[in-house]
């Protein structure tokens, strides 16, 4: 299932575009998912994804905490239950991460991750299961940010100004490595946005050098083509299987 939040990452990297300045995340959205696995063929729906945004206050500053919470349903648990929580803690407006919080338990297997971010410095500290806790630090470039940061700033992004077939290369921050990773813009197509209903959205396919993706335009999502750019569908294929990530609801926009 880690592999799922990878795509997540990959399908959001696009803070090297130019942003739309009437485009603002606000506080109090929630949208909601229905996460589909491909099993004998057929498109099963296993879990539930939902991201959520809040204003957070500390003595000195303010962010915005963006959230990401996948857990399977009661009667998949018992086959391999799931309860994943991406948390990033961002500067409002330019969506900069101060810092990332990553919480997996995955049929058993559990791991804990803080990522805090000052400049192009990035100290780590991982927990998994029945292993001692380390620390380390690293250096990213200046535009490499963490997965969940990404899954909103590309809504600051204008698509209006692209063309079908218009690429370009980014990086992400994922298990303590940077990733380059290649974004295509493949036009616009008409998509069931669960409350929202049918609406007009941006077609994208992701491309990596890694083996958490697989297949030519295999790896798919679609943002609708508005002031608020939700991600309405996700398709992913990757090395055990193929599924989806389709929107359900959508509030607080």
């Amino acid at each position: 299932m880690k592999k799922i939040f990878v795509f997540l990452g990959f399908a959001l990297l696009l803070s090297s575009f130019k942003a739309d300045d009437a485009t603002e995340i606000q506080a109090g959205e929630k949208l909601v998912y229905a996460g589909s696995y491909n099993m004998s063929g057929l498109m099963t729906h296993i879990a539930q994804i939902t991201m959520s945004t809040e204003n957070v206050n500390t003595s000195k500053n303010q962010y915005l905490h963006l959230s990401c919470e996948l857990s399977t349903f009661s009667k998949w648990d018992k086959f391999f239950k799931i309860r994943d929580l991406y948390e990033s803690y961002v500067t409002p407006g330019s969506l900069k991460p101060n810092l990332y919080k990553r919480s997996i338990d995955e049929g058993g297997y559990t791991k804990k991750e803080k990522y805090v971010f000052k400049g192009t410095s990035v100290t780590s500290t991982s927990k998994k299961r029945n292993k001692p806790e380390t620390t380390r630090t690293f250096t990213i470039g200046a535009n490499t940010v963490d997965a969940i940061t990404l899954l909103y700033k590309v809504r600051t992004v204008d698509f209006t100004k692209m063309k079908a077939g218009q690429t370009q290369s980014f990086t992400i921050v994922f298990d303590e490595k940077q990733i380059p990773v290649t974004l295509k813009y493949m036009g616009t197509e008409t998509i069931s946005a669960g409350n929202l209903g049918s609406k007009t959205c941006y077609k994208l396919s992701i491309g990596a050098k890694t083996d958490a993706l697989r297949g030519k335009d295999k790896n798919l999502i679609w943002l609708t083509a508005d002031n608020h750019k939700v991600p309405t569908l996700m398709k992913f294929s990757i090395p055990v299987g193929t599924g989806e990530l389709k929107l359900t609801s959508a509030t607080g926009l």
